[in-house]
C-alpha cells in the first residue's frame, strides 16, 4: 500500500516538502483506511492532512473489433449509473500482482478472457487525497466466458462500444470516471507516439 506521507519524495531526489510528525487512524473498513497526519511544512509551520489509504488497482481496456467493452453500474457516491472500463482491487485491501489482477477483474466483470495483455503505464488518482494509483492494461484476443461478479457488482452490465461512441461518451459526460478517461489518453499516446 502506498503511504502518502512516506512515499512523498520527488522523483528528482528532492526533500519532502511536507513531513509527517504524527498519525492516527480515524476510520477503517475492508476497502480503505483513513488517517489524519500531523505535518510540518518546509517553513516549520504545522498542520493536518487527511489521507485515504487504499491499495493500488488495475484498469483494463478490453479492445475488440475497433471498439471497447465497457461496464456500467450504479456509483453510490455520485448517485447515478456510469460507464467505465473494468477496474478493481482484491477484497480486504490485499495487494496483488497487477497482471494477474487485470486478468481476474476482466473475467469477473465482463466474462472475457484475454490471450494478450499490454501494460500501458501507471497513474495516480486523486493524488491530493490518496497515494492510490493504478496500472493500465490493454486486453486483446478476447474470448467470452462467464462473469463472476462480487455482490457490490450485482447491478453491473456490460456492452461493446465503437471507438467513435466512446469518444462521444467522454465528450458528452456519459463517461466521467477519471481513471477511464486517463487510461484512454494513455492508449491514444501508445497508439500515436
Amino acid at each position: 500500500m502506498h503511504d502518502g506521507g512516506e512515499q512523498g519524495r520527488e522523483h528528482d531526489g528532492g526533500e519532502h516538502a511536507v513531513r509527517r510528525v504524527a498519525t492516527r487512524v480515524v476510520y477503517e473498513n475492508p476497502w480503505m483506511l483513513v488517517r489524519e497526519d500531523e505535518v510540518e511544512r518546509l517553513d516549520g509551520s504545522r498542520g493536518i492532512y487527511g489521507v485515504v489509504d487504499k491499495p493500488d488497482f488495475v484498469l483494463v481496456i478490453p479492445m475488440e473489433d475497433g471498439g471497447f467493452h465497457l461496464v456500467e453500474e450504479y456509483r453510490y457516491p455520485i448517485r447515478r449509473r456510469t460507464w467505465s472500463f473494468p477496474q478493481g482491487t482484491l477484497p480486504g485491501r490485499q495487494e496483488a500482482d497487477p497482471e494477474e489482477l487485470a486478468r481476474l477483474e476482466l473475467a469477473q466483470e465482463t466474462g472475457l478472457r484475454a490471450a494478450s495483455l499490454t501494460h500501458l503505464g501507471y497513474l495516480n488518482c486523486s493524488h491530493g487525497t490518496t497515494g492510490q494509483g493504478f496500472n493500465v492494461f490493454v486486453a486483446a484476443d478476447l474470448s467470452p466466458g462467464e462473469t463472476d461478479r462480487e455482490p457490490e457488482e450485482q447491478d453491473m452490465r456490460q456492452r461493446w462500444f465503437s471507438r467513435a461512441e466512446v469518444k462521444t461518451m467522454i465528450r458528452d459526460g456519459r463517461i466521467t470516471d477519471d481513471s477511464s478517461v486517463a487510461a484512454y489518453a494513455l492508449l491514444t499516446l501508445h497508439e500515436n507516439p
